[in-house]
């Protein structure tokens, strides 16, 4: 099982001079290509912690906001990666953008989002899914899918349709802010491109290639 990359290459004169931008232009792109049936969600995301002990976990969450401070994401804060963060706020995340042949690999630290900034997105999210918000005590051990099922039919009885649903108050979100940005691009003969930036104490970004 072997695939050979053939896509165009990345240059350093090319990319933006600040990682989020350069995010910005490669996640257009992915999500074009979503709207082409190439790549299926694009915003999804491998997400890595560890706990106070350095034992790892890994997970796929869905990305939904990006800016000049970094990459946000909502969970519950029960869950295990939200308990990791809160011992070890160092994260990793993955954009696995394997049709298109490309990666992108960011190391950074975790903090929670505001409460108004999680409340603004939680109106955003479909009924059904701000229900599920409150029936899953996600990552916890449940007796079986029928519990899971009877949490959510007595929580849709209590807000209908239509209905606002309050925010629930161990949810929300993380920014992670980063502190190295990998583009990794295929290429063939597994020479492939991997251009890293890291961030300078002065605000700046430091740009190197780094071997295959």
């Amino acid at each position: 099982m072997r695939a050979h990359y053939r896509a165009e290459g990345l240059v350093e004169s090319d990319l933006a001079p600040h990682p989020m931008d350069q995010f910005a232009r490669w996640f257009r792109q992915a999500a074009q290509a979503a709207v082409r049936g190439v790549v299926y969600e694009p915003n999804a995301m491998v997400v890595g912690t560890a706990d106070a002990d350095g034992r790892p976990s890994s997970r796929t969450v869905l990305l939904k906001q990006y800016d000049g401070q970094g990459f946000v994401f909502y969970t519950n804060y029960d869950s295990r990666k939200a308990r990791e963060l809160a011992a070890n706020p160092y994260v990793s995340l993955l954009f696995p953008w394997h049709p298109m042949a490309r990666q992108v690999i960011v190391t950074g630290t975790a903090r929670r989002t505001g409460r108004d900034e999680t409340a603004a997105y939680f109106r955003t999210r479909p009924h059904g899914s701000q229900l599920g918000a409150w029936a899953s005590a996600q990552s916890s051990v449940v007796p079986s899918r029928t519990t899971l099922d009877s949490s959510y039919a007595e929580l849709s009885a209590r807000y209908p349709e239509g209905e606002q649903v309050p925010v629930p108050p161990n949810w929300g979100g993380f920014r992670v802010a980063p502190r190295t940005v990998e583009f990794w691009q295929g290429r063939e003969n597994r020479l492939h491109d991997r251009l890293r930036y890291t961030a300078e104490p002065d605000g700046g970004w430091k740009v190197e290639r780094l071997s295959p």
